[in-house]
């Protein structure tokens, strides 16, 4: 199976049984045992690439030991520390990778606690593990352009020096990316004092600065959605037009199966505005962890936009209800198929629901001939 895909079915599997798992082994059983088997392609039975319970005695303390070693030509390649699901991930609880990473030849160190992957070397200083990952690696939320670096790690396509010449620019261009992530989401006092002074006279007060806060706060999402209309406007005139639908109007039913065909996507009365679009391309968005992109697809009607698994109006994944004047709101359904709708403040509120749009998605898929 491809490396893509195998990783994908791990993060499946990992939605599914979070709930269930209670401690580090169970941990390791469910999550960090088949990355290590599946994703990066080690032999876990095999002792001369996985060494369970690794120990090495000089220079560390007597007894402790690192949960993994993967090995190549009886050398220690890559040092891993395990943690229990949803624990958080603290360096200061990981003092045998520290220890280990300088009396050994891996130059790769590994903490997880079987959803968040953090990778390490030693950057900054020769031997010495640095404290800052190079890369991260979030099984609910794979950032894609982190996989051929990821990929590199594997054992089919291993290349330390190629990793290592790029985990520089992985780690700092990662960490500033979760900065900029952390400043969208509630802008730091040093951002809006800096804002703030760029763009108004006003003293910087406790005042002035608490109602700048939320000034940022409100900008960054509308620049973050007008930049994303932007992107899809420009995607929609580069791209042919599809082709007509029959559109499904359910009229005042909620559920799924008393769907009808209205039209074409062309008949008079049917708008598919920017907004349908922009909310259509984050519910398609979301959907692609679980099944192939071209599988996802939409049909505009009167009273609402439709997304369907397989362009079929008895497999919908999700509606939106855009055509209001004030309120937009979106569609979700469940096991039977009975549809709810929320309320959304911005079309980036979807992301607030993709779970539930995952669930879907995986519950429709799973009937498949």
């Amino acid at each position: 199976m491809p490396f893509e895909d195998n990783l994908k079915e791990l993060a499946t599997k990992l939605r599914a049984q979070q709930g269930s798992i209670k401690s580090e082994e169970a941990t390791k059983n469910a999550f960090i045992m088949p990355f290590i088997s599946q994703v990066l392609g080690y032999d876990i039975f095999n002792p001369l690439e996985v060494v369970p319970e690794y120990t090495a005695d000089h220079g560390t303390k007597k007894g402790e030991k690192v949960d993994y070693a993967i090995m190549n030509d009886a050398e220690v390649k890559i040092l891993i520390e395990c943690k229990q699901l949803e624990e958080p991930l603290n360096l200061n609880h990981a003092s045998q990778l520290f220890r280990y990473f300088s009396v050994t030849n891996a130059r790769i160190g590994i903490l997880t606690n079987g959803r968040i992957f953090n990778f390490y070397s030693d950057l900054d200083s020769p031997n010495i593990m640095d404290r800052q990952p190079f890369l991260v690696l979030d099984l609910l939320n794979i950032d894609e352009s982190m996989l051929p670096a990821l990929r590199k790690i594997t054992k089919e396509d291993f290349n330390l020096d190629s990793v290592l010449n790029s985990a520089e620019e992985l780690k700092y261009v990662g960490a500033l990316k979760r900065e900029l992530a952390t400043e969208f989401r509630d802008p730091s006092p040093e951002l809006v004092r800096m804002l703030m002074g760029r763009v108004s006279e006003r003293r910087g007060t406790v005042d002035n600065l608490k109602m700048f806060a939320g000034l940022v706060s409100k900008a960054s999402k509308q620049f973050l959605k007008e930049r994303v209309n932007e992107r899809l406007s420009v995607a929609l005139k580069d791209s042919e037009a599809p082709e007509p639908h029959d559109p499904v109007d359910a009229g005042s039913s909620t559920s799924e199966e008393s769907t009808k065909p209205e039209g074409d996507l062309g008949k008079p009365g049917v708008v598919t505005t920017e907004e349908e679009l922009a909310g259509y391309q984050i519910v398609k968005a979301i959907a692609c962890s679980e099944v192939k992109p071209q599988r996802i697809t939409q049909r505009d009607s009167k009273s609402y936009f439709a997304i369907l698994l397989d362009d079929n109006n008895r497999r919908t994944v999700a509606r939106l209800h855009f055509n209001g004047k004030s309120k937009k709101y979106l569609g979700l359904f469940d096991e039977n198929k009975t549809e709810t709708r929320v309320l959304l403040e911005n079309i980036e509120d979807i992301y607030a629901h993709a779970e539930r749009i995952r669930d879907t998605v995986r519950r429709l898929a799973s009937t498949d001939a």
